[in-house]
């Protein structure tokens, strides 16, 4: 009998093989598989002779194999690489932003840097992306990117059509400040596959500051009870699904709170991940100024010149970077603003690296960009951190013409960015040169 805590720390269990498991043993429960049911005799568990549902499991694995497994066929090839799409014919994973505007002001957010606007995606906007989807068959959606996906009204409608239009796992990334009980059975009943909650600190002192309201106070209490009441909904209608999963960043503050904050929801979600701290651009230093003189003390005696990025482990231990690694990302999805802006990576938080438009809003000049310029200038409430935010700059420049997901995932923006990852040569892409994503860097651990 499965035990009632599942809670568990990414790095202690094997979290890709759990996944699996989850997928094909509640299969049944998933709403992909609500027209196979129709058909067959499976009630809680697959019946052996079910191919419908088998099938449905087998091309969950297929996607979760090629997850890593394309984008390491293709750097393997070096100078021998021509076409990913020879690989991969389709995205892993379409991140859409149904929800460019977030209710929070954290202090290490690009927000402080660049200017993003307070907009959501547009249901007709919605439904067109996601019968290209369908069409294409790809695997896994994720609907946010840069702001917070509860705030749009209509998210539970889009998680039901993007199951019933065959997607295997619809996913998303939560504050969870507005998740009630009235959110929370509605959001069961959706489909969602998976609830990936962003909460720092394990105490409320450093919860709340690492996690400010921008509009109204945040409260760690508030905040805590709803994802503690998420899992009890959960048990008591008897659903398997969403699956949910909790991750804190690591830096200066949190570091001394982990056990806490596994303390404080490891009976509460099926999940806890404690992730290294990714630069942003926000008003945010990671390293403490006497810690910092003794990383540069120690990088002069590593031989290590210039600047450098900077890592803490799950264990309080601490890192400096050594060189660059590919990044997968490009391989794996693809990003589409909430007006259609295509982009290739998650950590393009201005989408200044476009490769494609696939609505028709994404050709013309938006005035959305303005609009928060003016709000930061007149000191609107919910802007006061946002001073030194600029709009962000266009770094590639392409031709203004709206084009399928198809056409943008096998067309020549993409696949240059990818020919110099696999050949190595980041810095020939300039929104990879500036990258601060962890894991595309090696690392040397040094003593403090």
């Amino acid at each position: 009998m499965e035990p009632k805590n599942r809670g568990v720390i990414s790095g202690l269990v094997d979290l890709e093989l759990t996944r699996r498991e989850d997928f094909a043993r509640d299969i049944v429960s998933n709403l992909v598989s609500k027209d196979v049911a129709r058909s067959c005799d499976c009630e809680e568990d697959i019946d052996f002779r079910c191919y419908e549902h088998q099938e449905l499991v087998d091309r969950y694995n297929t996607y979760r194999d090629a997850w890593r497994g394309s984008p390491s066929k293709a750097f393997a090839q070096k100078k021998d690489y021509s076409n990913y799409t020879e690989i991969q014919k389709f995205p892993l994973c379409i991140d859409i932003e149904i929800a460019a505007v977030c209710d929070l002001a954290c202090p290490f957010c690009f927000r402080q840097s660049l200017i993003t606007p307070d907009k959501l995606m547009k249901l007709d906007d919605y439904k067109e992306i996601i019968k290209q989807v369908e069409n294409l068959g790809v695997p896994s959606i994720k609907l946010n990117w840069r702001g917070e996906p509860l705030l749009h009204p209509q998210i539970f409608e889009m998680i039901e059509l993007a199951k019933r239009s065959g997607v295997l796992e619809v996913i998303i990334n939560t504050n969870a400040t507005k998740l009630d009980e009235k959110t929370a059975k509605r959001l069961i009943n959706s489909g969602l596959d998976r609830m990936i909650y962003s909460f720092d600190g394990g105490t409320k002192e450093t919860y709340e500051k690492m996690r400010p309201g921008r509009f109204v106070e945040n409260k760690f209490e508030t905040v805590y009870e709803n994802i503690v009441r998420f899992n009890k909904i959960r048990e008591e209608v008897g659903s398997k699904w969403p699956r949910t999963q909790i991750q804190m960043i690591v830096t200066e503050d949190t570091k001394r709170e982990q056990s806490k904050f596994i303390e404080l929801f490891k009976n509460h979600v099926d999940f806890v991940s404690i992730k290294p701290y990714t630069e942003r651009g926000g008003a945010f230093n990671e390293l403490p100024k006497d810690t910092l003189e003794k990383v540069n003390t120690l990088k002069q005696k590593l031989g290590i010149e210039g600047k450098s990025d900077i890592r803490w482990d799950i264990d309080g231990n601490l890192y400096v970077s050594t060189g660059r690694l590919p990044c997968e990302q490009p391989f794996q999805r693809l990003m589409i603003t909430y007006d259609g802006v295509v982009s290739m990576c998650c950590y393009d938080w201005g989408s200044s690296y476009p490769v494609g438009y696939v609505l028709d809003r994404a050709l013309e000049r938006s005035r959305d960009y303005e609009a928060v310029s003016e709000s930061i200038i007149k000191g609107k409430k919910g802007f006061e951190l946002m001073s030194s935010a600029r709009v962000p700059k266009v770094l590639n420049d392409i031709e203004k013409r709206k084009k399928s997901i198809e056409q943008i995932w096998s067309g020549e923006e993409v696949e240059k960015v990818r020919k110099a990852h696999v050949m190595g040569d980041l810095n020939a892409i300039s929104i990879c040169a500036g990258c601060k994503f962890k894991e595309t860097f090696s690392w040397k651990k040094i003593e403090v």
